[in-house]
């Protein structure tokens, strides 16, 4: 693998909060350097360790505390409710994090869900879906192979694993000789980061980055065929449904055949994303010089990849985010604390800097609520 892009002590989690600054700043660094395919088209950290990864309750990466998240979330069930029939089904969910799609995919279909991951938190969920879902607060394996299963959902969990062949290849034989079951995965989209050249779209815990083209592949050669593979969410997230097969199948979708166009994305964004990090490192340094107040607009990995990468954690006033149990946590490695997006009111910044221009609109109304008149700066 061509190595196209390298970042030094960055922390080893971005979405783990920590009690006090003193431990967010101790927490593990590690390096990431990530590799390119050009035969087909996977990017990976090839230096990924695993053993750093502690996937608990302290993992926090709820995005359903926003409108425009919840919009999303459910026109996207509803296509599949509608699309696949999945109504009266048996769903499984790999990595439901803290159960916001597999409760309203089985609320809205009808459906009973069972929910496997190792950060959930049955008790924060316990009174969400009773009755029609169940979780289960482990890694996914093939001993959870008995549990009844129409619809097998994996959402924003298959670029956490390095292996994703093997394991792609270990669904499918949970799978067995069940050709009705339908898989559907969601990943983040590496296209968008690389056109964009987002470096603050690319964290430790994402060791695996996928284009149309690659994510097809993966499936196909682990013997599914392709019912639907696309991007949605502005881009940001791509989609595959799939269905068992008896061996690999032949690329047919649209987007499938992307390694020219991808190749010529990694080259431009190697060439190019020195001068974007340097650009932003002076933008920073130079509203600080003119005395303004800089706020950021979301906690999540964008925004300790953004704080990490640039540095210059110190010349930002505020960290706020909506979701209420980040307020009051510190993020890993900057050692900033999560405020809530209130106290802006009482300290209002000059500028803004929205960690994810999806949710723009939804940030200007909550800024106009409080009264607090600020420019929006989007990375």
């Amino acid at each position: 693998m061509r190595t196209i892009y390298e970042s030094r002590n960055i922390p080893a989690h971005s979405c783990i909060m920590l009690a006090t600054q003193e431990e967010a700043r101790r927490f593990p660094l590690r390096d990431l350097m990530l590799g390119f395919c050009a035969s087909c088209g996977f990017i990976s950290n090839t230096v990924f360790d695993p053993s750093v990864q502690a996937y608990t309750r302290g993992y926090e990466e709820q995005q359903s505390f926003s409108a425009r998240f919840r919009t999303f979330q459910t026109s996207l069930i509803d296509r599949l409710i509608q699309r696949y029939n999945v109504h009266g089904k048996h769903v499984v969910e790999i990595g439901c994090g803290k159960g916001d799609f597999l409760i309203e995919l089985c609320e809205r279909g009808g459906n009973h869900g069972v929910g496997i991951d190792p950060a959930c938190d049955p008790d924060r969920m316990r009174r969400r879906g009773e009755g029609r879902v169940r979780f289960i607060q482990d890694l996914y394996s093939p001993k959870y192979s008995d549990l009844p299963c129409d619809f097998l959902c994996c959402r924003h969990t298959l670029e956490h694993i390095r292996p994703t062949h093997d394991f792609i290849g270990e669904v499918r034989d949970v799978i067995g000789d069940r050709r009705d079951v339908l898989v559907f995965f969601e990943v983040p989209g590496v296209e968008r980061v690389l056109a964009e050249c987002a470096f603050w779209d690319v964290y430790y815990e994402h060791c695996s980055y996928f284009s149309l083209g690659s994510l097809g592949r993966v499936f196909r050669s682990n013997r599914f065929d392709l019912l639907e593979l696309e991007a949605d969410f502005e881009d940001q997230y791509l989609l595959v449904v799939a269905r068992p097969t008896d061996g690999p199948t032949v690329a047919s979708l649209p987007g499938e055949d992307d390694l020219r166009r991808l190749a010529d994305l990694v080259t431009d964004f190697r060439n190019r994303v020195p001068g974007m990090i340097d650009a932003w490192r002076e933008r920073i340094a130079g509203l600080r010089a003119r005395n303004k107040r800089i706020a950021i607009w979301g906690s999540g990995s964008k925004c300790v990849s953004f704080l990490s990468t640039v540095g210059l954690a110190d010349g930002f006033d505020a960290v706020v985010d909506i979701n209420p149990y980040r307020h009051g946590k510190y993020l890993a490695g900057s050692g900033k604390e999560v405020v809530a997006p209130g106290s802006l009111k009482s300290a209002p910044p000059d500028v803004v800097l929205v960690m994810n221009p999806v949710y723009c609109s939804e940030i200007q109304r909550g800024l106009d609520a409080m009264g607090v008149n600020a420019e929006l700066a989007l990375v």
